[in-house]
């Protein structure tokens, strides 16, 4: 994407501190789900990116890794932009998303809230619970932040064989998706649609949750079409494949469940950021609505 000299978001922050993790025993409550944590990959890529930490993922799934509590200092958006090229490029991608979803607001007669985004290095701390590597970038509503740690999308690229800058704006612009859902609603109903739903529905409705924020992504990326180079949607595409739930449960444990899919499978996610990017406009993602 050619974002050259474009500005920096001011909502983002960089944490230091915060404590170790540590295997096994500790009990807690695991990790976040759904609409209060685990975004771009969720349980599945949970599993997959424990095993390149080398985590006993059954660990991490049963809520055995517990976050030793410390202070967390976090620093200024400029101190934690500046910090790496990748870092810059997720800050200008996240000010890229105010203005367009800004935009897209005003021309509904609604003021646009945007969320911050947190960078961390392994262990961190968020308004849902502990942030770990494993757990991939994932969007807090409780605190309505985005969390990063940036070495993900060195993962993405080697492990998972999705590289370029637009696979990397692509899933900042998918968690800035649950941030709308969040802020319309819709995060909210979703909730309580799951709270009276069988586990298999309830997967049913995060799978539609996620493929909405995909979509969304799609919409913001339309904006910026300017900004789009040769190869800039392929590497979209190779990106959301690589985070579908058949995908990586394959990768993880030989074959796929279909019942236990929470983001969707490849196919479906690379449909969703098409339909968003094919149109431009955010009616399109109500295809998806899951309440």
């Amino acid at each position: 994407m050619r974002f050259g000299g474009r500005r920096t978001s001011g909502n983002v922050g960089m944490q230091s501190g915060g404590g170790g993790f540590g295997f096994p025993g500790g009990g807690g409550g695991g990790f976040p789900i759904g609409g209060g944590g685990m975004g771009c990959g969720g349980i599945v890529i949970l599993l997959i990116l424990a095993l390149v930490f080398g985590i006993n993922p059954m660990s991490l799934l049963s809520g055995g890794g517990q976050m030793a509590s410390g202070p967390v200092e976090r620093t200024g958006a400029a101190e934690a932009c500046d910090t790496s090229e990748s870092n810059k490029f997720s800050c200008q991608v996240l000010a890229s998303t105010e203005d367009q979803w800004g935009r897209i607001f005003q021309a509904k007669g609604q003021q646009y809230r945007p969320p911050s985004m947190d960078f961390y290095e392994r262990n961190g701390q968020s308004g849902c619970g502990a942030a770990q590597s494993a757990m991939g970038p994932f969007y807090c509503p409780q605190d309505q932040r985005i969390y990063i740690d940036p070495t993900f999308f060195q993962e993405l690229d080697q492990r998972f064989k999705a590289p370029g800058d637009f696979a990397q704006a692509y899933v900042i612009a998918h968690e800035v998706g649950h941030h709308i859902q969040t802020i319309t609603g819709t995060a909210d109903r979703v909730r309580q649609a799951q709270s009276r739903a069988s586990k298999a529905e309830g997967n049913a409705l995060q799978v539609k949750m996620e493929l909405q924020a995909d979509c969304y992504a799609g919409v913001w990326a339309a904006t910026e079409r300017e900004a789009l180079e040769p190869g800039d949607v392929e590497e979209g595409m190779r990106a959301a494949s690589a985070i579908g739930d058949d995908t990586l449960q394959k990768a993880a444990q030989g074959y796929a469940v279909p019942e236990s899919f929470t983001h969707g499978t490849s196919a479906q996610r690379q449909e969703a950021l098409q339909r968003g990017l094919g149109s431009g406009d955010p009616a399109v993602c109500d295809a998806y609505s899951p309440a």
